[in-house]
């Protein structure tokens, strides 16, 4: 069958209200902006403002904000065709305080984590050529086990799995059975993209660069990048050892929010077109820079540079 889809984009969709003020705590805040969040949902819309065919499987609400969400998603061009709109389940929100480093966010979850096999059909899949997903979206069943047996089909058919490993202990409290789950997911071989913060949650401590790429490539992973915000990118690749690479200068830091969605999607453009991992990387960095430059999405007919 014909690869039509460039990625499809597993998990949470939902509604970020981002404070207007900037480095102000939740408690403090009294007026928020109105954002369509969550991880894929952002890699989809980002990787369709690049030109790539993207599809979203997720779930929210049928009310108002789901409503909202998936004209946004339509706006921008993404295939909807497989995201479940609930009566009896709100669409799930996070309030996120507005900062140049890392934000403070309360989430409230209903609809985003129903998501069932039906969504997720097998002839998707095999239309497809990424398969990509986040820690927030395995953290709950139904989604958890549809994920996670479809991942493994898609690693069957050939496809390049992918995964954000944006870990919190406020989405998913249980650390041990959050190692086990996701140590299920890496035995795909998926692209891994995690930040110094992820990992902080992830071990409840510091680790070296060299533990954390040990840990995760033990465990199957052969592609590991640790973002580190201003201090850069670190990347582990199982052929080509590890590629360190200093942070672009950015002027003018509006959101941090999505900065990390943008970088992965940059990265995940490259590979698609066939590009080595330093260029993946320089183009990871620059969405991500043009993206901390803008408050919620990326704005239109983003233009990268060839390097």
């Amino acid at each position: 069958m014909k690869k039509t889809i460039d990625i499809i984009c597993i998990g949470e969709l939902l509604i970020d209200f981002i404070g207007n003020e900037l480095n102000t705590p939740i408690s403090k805040i009294e007026n928020y902006g109105r954002f369509l969040g969550g991880s894929p949902t952002n890699v989809s819309i980002y990787g369709s403002k690049l030109g790539l065919k993207t599809a979203l499987v997720a779930s929210c609400g049928n009310d108002g904000l789901g409503h909202f969400m998936l004209e946004k998603l339509n706006e921008n061009q993404v295939i909807t065709s497989c995201i479940h709109k609930i009566d009896d389940q709100s669409s799930s929100v996070i309030f996120v305080s507005k900062s140049n480093e890392t934000p403070e966010f309360i989430p409230y979850r209903q609809a985003d984590y129903h998501i069932t096999e039906a969504q997720l059909p097998d002839s998707l899949l095999q239309q497809s050529k990424i398969f990509h997903t986040t820690c927030f979206a395995l953290s709950k069943n139904p989604a958890r086990e549809t994920i996670l047996k479809k991942a493994k089909k898609a690693y069957q058919l050939g496809l390049q799995t992918s995964i954000d490993l944006n870990y919190s202990d406020k989405i998913w409290p249980e650390r041990t059975e959050a190692k086990e789950i996701i140590k299920e997911y890496l035995s795909t071989n998926p692209l891994v993209k995690l930040s110094d913060d992820d990992c902080f949650r992830w071990f409840n401590e510091i680790k070296s660069d060299d533990y954390i790429f040990d840990y995760f490539q033990k465990q199957g992973a052969s592609t590991i990048c640790l973002t580190k915000g201003k201090n850069g990118v670190v990347i582990f690749d199982s052929k080509l050892g590890v590629i360190t690479k200093k942070a672009n200068l950015v002027e003018n830091i509006k959101d941090t929010t999505g900065a990390g969605d943008a970088f992965w999607t940059g990265f995940l453009y490259s590979k698609l077109k066939g590009k080595e991992l330093p260029e993946c990387i320089n183009t990871a960095q620059e969405l991500a820079g043009i993206k901390l430059q803008n408050i919620g999405e990326l704005p239109n007919n983003v233009q990268l540079r060839e390097f």
